[in-house]
């Protein structure tokens, strides 16, 4: 057991806290791996490719800063770098020079991609709400947007959220948790983050956005 090991000072949990823990860790690595093993079966890319394209759909012109989209897609650089030059040969992304910071690139949505996303974003949408918001009733969802939104703010305080990453997701935060230099408020009836939208953007499971399509 670890309690058994030399922890002075450790705020051990206890036998209800370690059940939540492992429940919540089982639970959202259940989820994890299925929706990856769904993207992968029915759309040929892993989930972090269908990330980027959701975030270079849902950018102004369709592109963005190579950083930029590094920190919306939680990616390190080396790892950014190895899927748009994925993407580059599937035809669905670009890179391009920024044309204001020569020593800058940008990543932009080609055509092609545009249309693998919205080839791929039905199913995506499907396995998400028949492996996460079929098993709750309204009620529970609403609460499961509450307790997420709590957690998102309290890892906000400690400075573990980025303003850009906010705003990727759509997530308002509660004032004086929002990172530094973004004000913003709970919305209410907002999605948490990674929610299923039917009338706006993918937040990484909804439709592609709409101005993506004109």
């Amino acid at each position: 057991m670890l309690q058994a090991m030399d922890g002075r000072g450790a705020r051990w949990l206890d036998d209800h806290e370690q059940r939540v823990w492992r429940t919540y860790l089982l639970a959202t690595r259940l989820l994890d791996e299925q929706l990856e093993r769904d993207l992968q079966h029915h759309a040929g890319m892993p989930f972090h490719y269908y990330d980027v394209l959701v975030r270079l759909s849902e950018a102004p012109g369709h592109s963005l800063r190579m950083s930029e989209l590094a920190d919306r897609s939680r990616s390190s650089r080396s790892r950014l770098s190895h899927a748009i030059a994925r993407l580059q040969r599937a035809g669905w992304v670009e890179r391009r020079s920024c044309p204001t910071d020569g020593r800058g690139a940008l990543a932009v949505l080609t055509e092609h991609g545009m249309a693998a996303l919205h080839a791929a974003a039905p199913r995506h949408v499907e396995s998400v709400r028949s492996l996460l918001f079929d098993a709750f009733s309204d009620h529970e969802i609403a609460e499961l947007g509450r307790l997420s939104l709590r957690l998102v703010e309290h890892l906000s305080s400690l400075g573990l959220l980025c303003p850009e990453l906010a705003v990727a997701y759509g997530v308002d935060l509660l004032p004086g948790d929002e990172p530094a230099g973004r004000a913003g408020h709970a919305r209410s009836g907002s999605p948490p983050a990674g929610g299923l939208r039917r009338d706006g953007p993918a937040r990484g499971a909804g439709r592609p956005a709409p101005s993506a399509t004109s």
